[in-house]
């Protein structure tokens, strides 16, 4: 019985120091590149030849509650802009879309161990209901439903027996309540489906996004009756430091087709016109083209491409391991 115990524990701690080992150094040469660039305009050639040589966060894109709109097209989108497919496949199933019916603790608890083992805050992206446990997500990092959440394996969605991790930038222990993910955007999510669906915790939050994100996003459809704001639909606002901005969209846009983005990035002149754009100077028409969906897909990219470039930055003073 001893023995077993024994094993059993050197297991669990091997597994923990294995999770909890700081990310690898960058070698010099990627550093420099690295250190070189200009978060606020990351450029295609910037992508190519070093951020994609660069670690990667992790993006969870949630899709809405119908689950043949699915976000495997949006994730396309970034794919074929230059963003590391094995960041944003769910290690789980393989898939590139999340469901929006998952735990938001269980998905907290993953959110934890990802940011213990890459030392990247992760990004977070729901279309419809999706965006609704993206916020709720960011309200259990918050503490606002559990004072505790333990880590989960992303892998097998088992709860290891710890709240706790070991911050790789510091490396000092810190609980999973509090951790912060650096980028995340709803698109069309309203208080409507709330009601029918009985989500009665998220309607005073739906609008009020809390410190738990850096910089948080939403996508506002007009007269959307799915999302329930055919009478207008109120802005998001943040209850403390973060950054919050509210985008309303074209109301040509169809709230089941948002995340149809793939086709954007297949058009040569209209990528060129997503990886130019900032929302700091003024833009040119688009280039002819199908360009549904371009306003979101663009925006998005944009803030990908800023946070992607700034923790790449941040992990260059990371201690060894």
């Amino acid at each position: 019985m001893r023995a077993a115990r024994a094993v059993a524990w050197l297991f669990a701690l091997v597994v923990v120091t294995a999770a909890t080992a700081a990310p690898p150094p960058l070698d010099a040469t990627l550093a420099a590149g690295v250190r070189a660039l200009d978060c606020a305009n990351v450029s295609a050639a910037d992508v190519r030849d070093v951020l994609s040589r660069a670690p990667a966060p992790r993006i969870v894109l949630l899709q809405g509650s119908v689950p043949l709109v699915t976000m495997e097209p949006f994730a396309r989108f970034l794919i074929a802009m230059g963003y590391p497919e094995a960041r944003l496949v769910n290690p789980r199933d393989g898939q590139f879309s999340y469901s929006s019916f998952a735990d938001s603790a269980v998905l907290a608890g993953e959110l934890a161990f990802d940011y213990e083992q890459s030392g990247l805050a992760p990004m977070l992206v729901g279309h419809s209901q999706g965006g609704m446990l993206v916020i709720r997500t960011l309200y259990e990092l918050a503490g606002a439903f559990h004072d505790a959440l333990p880590v989960v394996d992303p892998t097998s969605g088992a709860a290891l027996p710890r709240t706790t991790i070991v911050d790789p930038h510091t490396g000092r222990s810190r609980p999973v309540v509090g951790l912060h993910v650096a980028y995340a955007a709803a698109l069309a999510t309203g208080w409507l489906p709330r009601l029918l669906l009985g989500q009665w915790s998220m309607l005073s939050r739906l609008r009020k996004i809390p410190d738990s994100v850096d910089d948080f996003t939403g996508f506002i459809l007009p007269h959307d009756a799915i999302a329930g704001n055919l009478l207008g639909d109120a802005p998001y606002t943040p209850l403390g430091k973060a950054h919050v901005r509210t985008v309303v969209l074209p109301g040509s846009y169809h709230h089941l087709g948002l995340p149809r983005a793939a086709h954007l990035a297949a058009d040569p002149d209209i990528r060129a016109w997503i990886d130019a754009w900032s929302p700091d100077r003024a833009a040119g028409a688009p280039p002819a083209g199908d360009t549904s969906n371009l306003v979101h897909a663009t925006d998005i990219w944009y803030s990908v491409k800023r946070h992607w470039c700034s923790q790449a930055q941040g992990l260059l003073n990371v201690p060894p391991s």
